[in-house]
């Protein structure tokens, strides 16, 4: 680690989109031997920020300062040169390539007369950062074959393996288990005592509270106020992202529970032939799925879709059976399905949320051979309005959209469907507290009005909050269900580990 002084401040950073304004006069500074934490809403000026910080885009004003020194603008290559290193909350692993190869991508080691690389060099120096931030996947394993999780871990190797002095971490714990984020907390804890300068950002505001030594919080694109270490709190920083307090983010009133609506009877799963699951969700409730990672929640989930087909067993919607485990026979039983990765399975990120949102009701919307234009854009910005989805003209593309608002995007195609039952896999990760309470706020809706909810989860906080009852998952298999009554942290961990 490089332990010369680091000061970086920003002041005065704004920046302006088609005359919206992304920034307005933010100012921020970060020292060597910090952990800064940096909270806000999606769409509160986060990302841009970053962005200008990594030199990928160009503020309109402000000025930036390393070491006291003025630079007029920063470059990516500018950025890594004052040690200034990302990691991604987008995954984005060449995997083609080794865990090595990604890791020193355009820094390689060469030998010879011939520039042959240096493969046991570049091991040597990989080795090390991968032991520490105690990953399951050696430097020699294939990027191919990394879960999500490791995916996330690969792009920190990459990061640390800069000698950063600051190093910017944009949700890198979205896609980590339990242990793995408390490892990556260690990490950054190590990177501190390395007067390395951290700046986390996260929507996991308990991680803030376990690292950070100061918060700062942007909020519409401005400063909104700051915590010195003893004032960070839950409560505080929620107050600062949203500017009221949220007297109850799970906001579950007694269920008025009806008729099955999706029942599975000895379903098997490709992923897991040998176990069968008996699960039934009924009208009115909302049903929290809880589990390790790998216990076959999201298997289930995209087998009951029609995603993925099943070994055996029975799939039924409203006392219909599902013969076929076709998705197009899915969603005309009624069955939807929000994915946990929502850019790549639940979004056409290129195209307009309009078209987006219209896609599952393109039957109905479609006067052959053309698209009825004026009844899609109806929708979209019906659905604008009903879940306050944030942009300006809905022609434009889902990509340019926060986080929250994309998942947005991808509940407002379904509801257009008035689907019997929705599944929700990891429905707020990686969004901001603000838009999580709209998300538990619809979930009751949707269930209030009749519909059945299958909510997966890891979040154990959201999964006891929200759920009327919790069907906990191991190995593939159903190893219980609680009722609300009974629905604890040491209960569901109980038949998570059996």
């Amino acid at each position: 680690m490089i332990s010369a002084p680091f000061h970086l401040e920003l002041a005065g950073m704004t920046k302006v989109y088609r005359s919206a304004i992304a920034l307005q006069d933010v100012c921020l500074s970060i020292r060597g031997g910090e952990v800064v934490g940096l909270i806000g809403e999606n769409g509160a000026g986060k990302s841009t920020l970053m962005k200008a910080l990594g030199g990928t885009i160009n503020p309109e004003g402000g000025q930036i300062l390393v070491d006291g020194v003025t630079i007029p603008a920063l470059t990516p290559t500018l950025a890594a040169k004052h040690g200034i290193a990302f990691v991604h909350q987008e995954l984005n692993p060449f995997e083609n390539l080794d865990v090595t190869a990604n890791v020193l991508l355009g820094r390689e080691i060469y030998k010879g007369v011939f520039r042959r690389l240096d493969t046991a060099k570049m091991v040597a120096q990989v080795a090390p950062i991968l032991e520490l931030l105690g990953a399951r996947f050696g430097p020699t394993d294939s990027a191919a074959d990394l879960s999500l999780a490791d995916q996330q871990l690969l792009e920190i190797s990459r990061a640390l393996s800069t000698n950063a002095r600051l190093v910017i971490l944009d949700e890198p714990t979205s896609s980590l288990t339990m242990s793995e984020t408390n490892r990556l907390l260690d990490v950054i804890r190590q990177l501190r005592d390395n007067n390395v300068a951290v700046l986390f950002i996260t929507h996991r505001l308990s991680e803030i509270e376990d690292v950070a030594d100061r918060v700062v919080c942007l909020r519409d694109g401005r400063n909104a106020g700051g915590l010195a270490l003893e004032e960070i709190n839950r409560d505080a920083m929620v107050r600062l992202m949203i500017g009221r307090d949220v007297a109850q983010l799970y906001d579950r009133h007694t269920a008025k529970i009806g008729e099955p609506i999706l029942e599975l009877r000895g379903l098997r799963t490709m992923t897991f032939p040998n176990q069968e699951v008996d699960l039934t969700v009924r009208a009115g409730e909302i049903f929290g799925l809880a589990g390790l990672v790998g216990a076959g929640r999201t298997e289930l989930a995209r087998a009951v879709f029609g995603v993925d087909p099943i070994d055996g067993g029975e799939i039924f919607v409203a006392g219909v059976h599902l013969a076929d485990h076709t998705v197009a026979q899915a969603i005309a039983a009624g069955v939807s399905l929000v994915p946990e990765d929502r850019k790549g399975q639940g979004l056409h990120l290129e195209f307009g949320n309009d078209q987006n949102i219209s896609l599952p009701s393109l039957e109905r919307m479609t006067r052959s051979p053309f698209v009825n234009l004026p009844a899609e854009r109806k929708l979209a910005e019906a659905s604008k309005l009903q879940l306050g989805i944030k942009v300006s003209d809905m022609r434009r593309p889902v990509a340019e959209l926060s986080g929250g608002n994309q998942q947005k995007v991808v509940l407002a195609k379904w509801l257009a469907m008035a689907p019997k039952i929705f599944i929700f896999d990891e429905p707020t990760r990686g969004i901001d507290v603000g838009a999580k309470a709209e998300v538990y706020a619809l979930m009751n809706t949707l269930a209030d009005g009749g519909a059945a909810v299958l909510m997966i989860s890891s979040d154990m906080e959201e999964v006891i909050g929200v759920s009327d009852r919790v069907g906990v998952m191991c190995r593939g298999r159903l190893s219980g269900v609680l009722e609300r009554n009974r629905v604890t942290e040491e209960n569901i961990l109980r038949l998570a580990v059996e």
